[in-house]
């Protein structure tokens, strides 16, 4: 016998069978496409990722032209939308999806929840979706709905948070349309009951909602206090010769923007006037490899790029050389190289280039 489904499920049902966007992933069961959306929709919102989703599905429209790609390629194609690592697990999947599964996702949340890059959230959304398993999805939305409609103060990354909400959108779930359900709350949230200035006057959960009616919804839901933020002084040098060459170097290491192509570095604990710049010894060891002409500060303001736990203020020096050697990058070429958003912006902006 079906369970009998709380009024909160049947009325946010009603209401996105009523109200929900046509998206290019709605209506799909293909768990290629709903992996997709949800990988780029990570710390994304839709209207940013929805370009994202429709160069990837016009320059892969399977998983093998995917898994075949390089990862320049990936890269490239993600260039702007952030968290580089969700591009680099995409094609890890992908690859292996394709070799090692014959092109099959795992037919189960357990099965999905084992490739990389997936965790809870997404393997629940496709598991839902794809093949109608009644898992819950608990992401930012669904901890925003829940804690203001019931009332719930519980610090939402604390592990006891994490673990009562589960057990609630598994509670509100309805087992028979749990794609629906998941995609329900979901839109309700991104659309409704958003993180600021909510509509609350014309929600359909108002009479009911414990936030709305003791006036609390600014409070809702807890989050204990993050780390404080890291600042970073970046002073990135640009090089440019006589016959129209620059440097690009790919960062290998672990941390932000791995794999991905910038001006030569120098970091430094404080901000760097140029006399400091010329005597640091980076930039002494730098300048022994060329005939360097002259020193220009490009921007007087530094540009503070802000990431989600530090802060990048960055300086780009104008680097005049007469030539460099054979390893330098021709300036024509210079816009095929997967860059991270910084560095596009001052490609975009720098008349030379």
């Amino acid at each position: 016998m079906p369970k009998k489904l709380p009024l909160f499920t049947k009325k946010l049902i009603i209401w996105y069978l009523h109200n929900k966007r046509d998206l290019p992933w709605r209506g799909k069961n293909d768990p290629y496409f709903i992996w997709l959306s949800e990988i780029i929709l990570q710390q994304t919102r839709v209207a940013q990722g929805l370009p994202y989703y429709l160069k990837f599905t016009k320059a892969f429209p399977t998983i093998k032209d995917l898994a075949m790609a390089t990862e320049a390629e990936v890269l490239k194609l993600w260039q702007g939308l952030g968290y580089y690592s969700r591009a680099r697990n995409l094609h890890h999947t992908a690859k292996y999806i394709h070799s090692e599964l014959n092109g099959r996702f795992p037919p189960d949340f357990k099965g999905l929840l084992k490739l990389k890059g997936v965790g809870d959230y997404t393997a629940s959304a496709i598991a839902s979706i794809c093949y109608n398993e009644p898992t819950a999805v608990v992401d930012g939305n669904v901890y925003r709905v829940l804690s203001r409609v019931l009332g719930i103060d519980l610090p939402i990354n604390s592990s006891s948070g994490i673990r009562v909400f589960k057990e609630l959108a598994q509670l509100y779930l309805d087992p028979e349309q749990p794609g629906t359900y998941n995609q329900a709350i979901m839109e309700f949230g991104a659309r409704y009951c958003v993180p600021k200035n909510p509509e609350c006057g014309t929600c359909i959960f108002k009479e009911e909602c414990v936030a709305f009616n003791t006036n609390s919804v600014s409070e809702l839901p807890v989050k204990l206090k993050k780390a404080a933020v890291r600042k970073r002084h970046f002073n990135y040098l640009v090089i440019l010769s006589e016959d129209d060459k620059t440097i690009l170097n790919q960062r290998t290491k672990k941390g932000i923007w791995q794999q991905l192509y910038e001006f030569p570095l120098i970091e430094t604990s404080e901000e760097l006037a140029i006399e400091s710049l010329l005597s640091h010894r980076d930039f002494q060891s730098f300048s022994k490899k060329f005939e360097i002409a002259s020193v220009t500060l490009y921007n007087e303001q530094p540009v503070v790029h802000k990431l989600s736990h530090q802060h990048l203020i960055t300086k780009f020096w104008i680097v005049e050389t007469n030539t460099i050697a054979c390893d330098g990058t021709p300036i024509s070429s210079i816009k095929e190289y997967a860059v991270p958003v910084l560095i596009e912006n001052f490609i975009s902006d720098f008349p030379a280039i």
